[in-house]
């Protein structure tokens, strides 16, 4: 897989040398890996930088979060992509071997996807389900539609009396430890599993991968699923209770709830690891996202690639950056009140 993302990298690369007519004066070689949720972003950031550097190359392998932590630990790669941050534990533990010695990692959520809970429902388009009935329905506690808790937040809707499948991933997903975590911080009393990646237990429908998963709720019949929103499409998706409201997932909702939630405590100013609250009751918020990271040492122990690891990082988080991965791959990008933030935090790699 590296070589083949080395090679469409390349091609990339050549593609925009003849294009560009660019100034710039950035060449050599960077290489990332890390989470396959970034993949269609990462290769669109790629070829946007690349057109605009013609000297530059970048490899991005979609390896998965953790073996995209453990490249960057062992020095194998500049940067990485992870579904979450480096927790207290690895950071205090460090060995970060591109670092310089006695330093740790920026970490910038730079990636933000709304995960929509999807469903196939015939004449039915949108639902508003409070956290506790969602959560008893993926617990397998709430079995058919027209139970009273989905009736009770959706009134004239014509609910069938007809069979919930629930559906789920079947591989370690970060969508599903994302979807696990929302479950149970804001239904604990009915969601009682420990966020994880893999579904914690037997039951309802598995499917591989977030095609198959939406290939599962789109051929069934009174399926419910969970999915990057980007590949909602024409299925029904549900209105998440949230404080007083029901608020439908959209780009904007997605960025609010990381404006919303706190930094990780005790952490150095820059690495921006973020506490979701998937509690909140902020207006407007979709509390069911998924944030990634893009990791990078605050110094690094040769100064080879560091003005290019700057320089890309900051592409990724420009507006241009950022539209291009809402346009690929259908994130919600950053805010402008986040975004200065990641831009000190760029600006302070050394």
């Amino acid at each position: 897989m590296t070589a083949a993302l080395a090679l469409s990298s390349c091609a990339a690369n050549e593609g925009g040398s003849g294009e560009s007519g660019s100034d710039s004066t950035l060449s050599g070689n960077l290489v990332g890996a890390g989470a396959s949720s970034q993949d269609s972003a990462q290769q669109a950031w790629i070829a946007g930088f690349q057109t605009a550097n013609p000297d530059v190359t970048i490899d991005y392998d979609p390896s998965g979060s953790g073996a995209g932590r453990d490249t960057f630990l062992s020095g194998a790669s500049d940067y990485a992509g992870s579904d979450r941050a480096f927790n207290d534990e690895e950071i205090a533990e460090g060995g970060f071997a591109k670092c310089a010695p006695d330093t740790s990692v920026v970490e910038l959520p730079l990636y933000i996807s709304p995960i929509a809970v999807i469903f196939n429902l015939e004449g039915v388009d949108s639902l508003s389900l409070d956290p506790a009935t969602i959560a008893g329905i993926f617990a397998g506690d709430i079995t058919n539609w027209n139970d009273e808790a989905i009736a009770a937040t959706n009134e004239g809707v014509e609910l069938p009396d007809l069979a919930i499948t629930p559906v789920h991933r079947s591989d370690d997903s970060g969508t599903t430890e994302n979807f696990t975590d929302y479950l149970g911080a804001a239904a604990p009393d009915v969601w009682t599993y420990e966020a994880d990646g893999v579904w914690p237990f037997e039951g309802g429908e598995g499917a591989q991968g977030t095609s198959g998963v939406v290939d599962a709720v789109t051929n069934g019949t009174g399926t419910i699923g969970y999915a990057d929103a980007s590949r909602a499409g024409d299925l029904g998706t549900v209105a998440v209770g949230v404080g007083g409201e029901f608020v439908e997932y959209s780009p904007e909702a997605a960025a609010a709830i990381v404006d919303a939630s706190p930094f990780v405590e005790g952490r150095d100013e820059h690495d921006l690891a973020i506490e979701l609250d998937r509690t909140s009751e902020e207006a407007g918020v979709y509390p069911i996202v998924l944030v990634s990271y893009l990791i990078a040492c605050q110094e690094y122990a040769e100064p080879e690639n560091v003005e290019l690891v700057k320089a890309y990082l900051s592409y990724i988080a420009s507006p241009e950056g950022q539209d291009v991965a809402a346009e690929s791959a259908g994130s919600a990008p950053i805010s402008d009140s986040l975004r200065e933030k990641v831009t000190a935090a760029i600006d302070s790699i050394q």
